[in-house]
């Protein structure tokens, strides 16, 4: 998967956010070129409850089937394909608000796949989580666009209905050569977690204000501190 092609279809615009055009890295799409309406299949790949790694606290994640953004090095590229995976049921979605009924659990995260391509799926679970929870179940989500792209003219309207649902957005490809494994909640540091309602007043990307990357890698403090013991004993 990695000799892929990959091609900037938008290739003369600017102001397409962080990372964009990504270099052969992922898919650049247009605006409008792809549209969820009419790509998804209802397809989820995996449904997982009770985590702390897809967001603040602990959360329960979809992962719907379908991304064409293809970055170089995907950790989900198995679930490229739209029909991956199994069939989105009434019973699934059941049980995803019987899960979020919980104390414990803070709300749920849409990732991929492309969260923003299954909005046949997505925009009724998340008015659904809306209409039962209020604002007492947040909702993250990970997509392929920069923020930039998703407000650009002639995209289509279900990504934006999808985003007024949303709390948090992690935003951009995965993009290799930026890889750093510090940052919160991401792969590369071209992606961004953003505050979606500020973002949506303000007109412009807001980072979420709870944003705490690290600065150190843990085990090389780890391993430095070990061997300063060491030294200490053989001295």
């Amino acid at each position: 998967m990695g000799e892929m092609t990959r091609r900037d279809f938008a290739a003369g615009e600017t102001d397409r956010g962080p990372g964009v055009p990504s270099n052969g890295l992922a898919n650049d799409p247009r605006a409008g070129q792809w549209d969820g309406r009419r790509m998804s299949k209802r397809m989820i790949a995996d449904y997982k409850t009770f985590i702390v790694t897809d967001g603040e606290g602990v959360r329960n994640s979809l992962y719907v089937s379908g991304c064409p953004f293809h970055c170089v090095d995907c950790f989900n590229a198995s679930i490229w394909d739209f029909k991956a995976g199994h069939e989105y049921t009434p019973k699934l979605e059941e049980r995803i608000i019987e899960d979020l009924k919980a104390s414990w659990v803070q709300g749920i995260t849409f990732l991929g796949g492309e969260p923003l391509l299954n909005t046949p799926v997505l925009v009724p679970l998340a008015r659904r989580i809306r209409a039962e929870f209020g604002h007492d179940k947040d909702i993250w989500c990970w997509t392929g666009y920069t923020w930039e792209e998703l407000m650009r003219p002639g995209e289509t309207p279900d990504k934006r209905e999808l985003l007024e649902l949303i709390d948090v957005l992690v935003d951009g490809r995965y993009l290799r050569d930026r890889k750093d494994s510090l940052l919160q909640f991401r792969g590369s540091s071209n992606q961004r977690i953003l505050d979606v309602p500020k973002s949506l007043a303000a007109g412009s990307p807001v980072i979420w204000p709870k944003l705490h990357d690290q600065e150190r890698d843990i085990p090389e403090i780890y391993l430095r501190d070990r061997e300063a013991g060491e030294g200490a004993q053989a001295s």
